[in-house]
C-alpha cells in the first residue's frame, strides 16, 4: 500500500510491553489536508507515479474504510480486496465521507483488543499488532504523498513517524521490500526523521509536482 498500491506487511517483534501507537495524530494531520484541496488539484500528479490526486484520495478513502474493519475484525470484501489489484475510483462524497472515515479508523485502534490476536489488510491474513502499524504507516507516508501533491505542510508527529521507520527500515531479508517500497532514496545526515522514513519508502523527500 505504501508503494501506491501494494499491501505492506513487515516482520517485526511485537511482544514487548511498548505502548500501542495512536493513529489520531497522523489521521488530524490528513484530515486537515482535504479541506483545501479544490476540484481543479484532482488531476494533479502526485509522488505516486501511477496516482494522481484523484486516484491518491480514493486510495486513501479505501485503506481507511479497510483497516478499519481490520480493527474491528469484520473480515470481508473491505479486508480481502488486493488494493492494488485495479486503480481506485474516487467516488462522490469524498470530502465528507473520507474525514469521517479517518475518524472511525482512529477510534478502531484506540481500542486494545484491535491489537490482539490475529486479522487480514489487503487479502493478507497478519497479527492485529502488525495491521495497526501498517496501518498507520499507510497514513503518515500516503499524507506525505497528499501534502507534497498538494503544496500543504504536513506533520504527522514524531511518534507516527517512529512507527513508519519500524515499518520501512531494511532488513536482514531485503526481498520483504519487494513489491512494497520502491529503493531506498539517500538522505543527509541531518534529515528529519519522516524525511528519512520518505526517502526508505522509496520517495524523494524534496519532490515537487512536475518532478
Amino acid at each position: 500500500m505504501s508503494s501506491c498500491g501494494a499491501a505492506g506487511q513487515h516482520c517485526m517483534d511485537t511482544s514487548d510491553t511498548t505502548p500501542l501507537p495512536d493513529p489520531t495524530p497522523a489521521v488530524r494531520a490528513v484530515t486537515r489536508l482535504l479541506g483545501a484541496i479544490g476540484d481543479e488539484r484532482l488531476g494533479d500528479p502526485t509522488p505516486c507515479p501511477e496516482y494522481a490526486v484523484r486516484e491518491l484520495l480514493a486510495h486513501i478513502d479505501g485503506l481507511s474504510l479497510a483497516f478499519r474493519d481490520a480493527a474491528r475484525k469484520d473480515l470481508g470484501p473491505t479486508t480481502d480486496t488486493n488494493p492494488g489489484a485495479a486503480l481506485p475510483v474516487l467516488d462522490d462524497g469524498w470530502r465528507a465521507r473520507i474525514p469521517a472515515r479517518l475518524d472511525e479508523l482512529a477510534e478502531a485502534w484506540r481500542r486494545p483488543e484491535a491489537w490482539e490476536g490475529m486479522t487480514r489488510a489487503g487479502g493478507v491474513d497478519l497479527p492485529a499488532a502488525v495491521a495497526g502499524r501498517v496501518a498507520l504507516n499507510e497514513l503518515v507516508i500516503h499524507g506525505w504523498d497528499l501534502a507534497r501533491a498538494t503544496g500543504q505542510e504536513y506533520d504527522p508527529g514524531e511518534a507516527s513517524a517512529a512507527v513508519s521507520y519500524e515499518i520501512v527500515r531494511p532488513t536482514d531479508d531485503d526481498s520483504l521490500r519487494e513489491g512494497i517500497f520502491g529503493p531506498p532514496v539517500a538522505v543527509p545526515d541531518d534529515a528529519s526523521l519522516l524525511d528519512r522514513v520518505v526517502g526508505l519508502s522509496g520517495r524523494r523527500p524534496d519532490w515537487r509536482p512536475g518532478d
